[in-house]
């Protein structure tokens, strides 16, 4: 069973992240891991993770989004932890702004791990006691402490 400590590292979680729309959120991922990722352009990054948008809402409510995609470059499921400065409207489904991010990036091959793996994230986020631990973490450090400690 995949944990979230098998796809993110601590200089993968990052607090005060400045976005002021969905577009540039994902326009930030898409640099964020297009800098971690040998081989990988941010653009391709970034029209994945539209692409996966244009399907439908990866915000899932309770101001949580897990936006998601497919990478060629990718070697092994790879995830990013963001909680935003300000929360920002993303076509959630409940309708309500967004402030804490879990990106995940996969394997193109990787079906039934992505799906594992989203399922974990869902999982977690469904919490009231997980989100706040996230949306209160004083540091960086903590933030993925925090995550670590959900399961």
């Amino acid at each position: 069973m995949m944990r979230i400590e098998d796809i993110l590292t601590a200089d993968r979680a990052q607090i005060d992240v400045p976005a002021s729309s969905k577009k540039k959120l994902l326009q930030y991922l898409a640099n964020f891991v297009g800098e971690r990722l040998q081989d990988s352009s941010s653009d391709d990054i970034y029209e994945r993770l539209l692409t996966r948008e244009r399907l439908g809402s990866t915000g899932i409510g309770e101001g949580i989004a897990i936006p998601h995609c497919r990478l060629k470059e990718c070697q092994q499921a790879m995830g990013v932890l963001l909680r935003l400065q300000t929360p920002i409207d993303y076509d959630a489904i409940d309708q309500q702004p967004i402030d804490l991010v879990f990106a995940l990036l996969v394997p193109e091959e990787a079906t039934e791990e992505h799906l594992q793996v989203l399922a974990m994230l869902a999982r977690n986020f469904s919490t009231e006691e997980f989100r706040s631990a996230l949306r209160n973490a004083p540091s960086e450090q903590q933030l993925f402490q925090r995550a670590l400690n959900a399961e």
